[in-house]
């Protein structure tokens, strides 16, 4: 068995600019490292990338992102991603830790309410109208502006306007992909995707979800289809997939991360992984 490949971990540098700043804002074409990696890596923070100029994909757990202008792409903390460049990439990324938000609002499932954080089975980018997409970019420059003149109050400043942008953005990804566009959506549900975070390797049930939820399995499979339009079940599917696709990348056998996740054998695991993408696991880890 070949050693085990190290997916690089880009983390948030919280006190580039001197004082705790939890949200970062950079042109692509200037940042180095992980923003154009070629390479497979992954984010610890949340990270909206709005493409003005370029050509390529955007590979964001085995997603593809066909780059273009007028592009948007949400990424959340863990996920595999990698650039493929063709033609120079230009635009904004705009990043931050999730406390960035969370110690203002005081809700720690805060980032859940916007449908393109922690999707599972819908588009994680979206290509944007001219128009809207300006108006973005005028949040944007207002952000970075607030950047060059750092004072006191400059966190609130900031978080406001990163509040503005989510919601609207939020709302054209919903009128895009047909989704509900408003940010409320049931606590139960919330707590539904923070334990699925926490709780995925231990090989739940749903029905084991909604008892530690203290909710019945019909209700809970409900505001799971009202919220995301999958069953509890099938969300719990789409999380394993995606925890078990980064085991791959790290080059972890058939029989270690079976173990790992509650299979009773590999052969088991290797059916349930075909099942639910066509493929084996060694087929998917050839793919990367």
């Amino acid at each position: 068995m070949a050693s085990a490949a190290k997916i690089e971990t880009y983390n948030f540098l919280p006190y580039k600019y001197g004082t705790e700043l939890l949200l970062d804002i950079g042109r692509i074409e200037t940042l180095k490292n992980y923003v154009l990696d070629t390479t497979a890596h992954q984010l610890s923070f949340y990270e909206i990338i709005f493409i003005e100029k370029g050509t390529g994909t955007f590979t964001l757990d085995e997603n593809e992102t066909t780059i273009s202008p007028q592009t948007i792409i949400f990424t959340s903390p863990g996920q595999v991603r990698r650039w493929k460049i063709e033609e120079q990439v230009k635009g904004y990324t705009l990043f931050f830790e999730k406390d960035f938000l969370h110690l203002f609002f005081s809700d720690e499932l805060f980032l859940y309410r916007f449908q393109y954080f922690n999707q599972y089975s819908r588009p994680t980018n979206m290509l944007v109208a001219e128009a809207p997409f300006g108006k973005y970019l005028d949040l944007l420059y207002e952000i970075e502006r607030e950047f060059g003149r750092l004072q006191n109050d400059s966190n609130h400043f900031i978080r406001s306007l990163l509040y503005q942008l989510l919601v609207i953005l939020n709302r054209y990804y919903a009128g895009l992909y047909n989704v509900q566009g408003d940010t409320y959506v049931h606590p139960d549900f919330y707590r539904f995707r923070s334990l699925l975070e926490k709780k995925v390797v231990d090989g739940l049930s749903a029905e084991g979800y909604a008892k530690m939820l203290n909710v019945s399995y019909g209700f809970l499979n409900k505001i799971c289809r009202q919220f995301s339009g999958l069953s509890a079940q099938q969300m719990i599917h789409y999380k394993l997939i995606s925890e078990v696709k980064k085991r791959l990348h790290q080059n972890k056998s058939a029989k270690e991360i079976s173990y790992e996740f509650g299979f009773s054998d590999p052969s088991n695991f290797n059916r349930f992984f075909k099942r639910f993408t066509g493929i084996t696991p060694q087929q998917y880890r050839k793919k990367w």
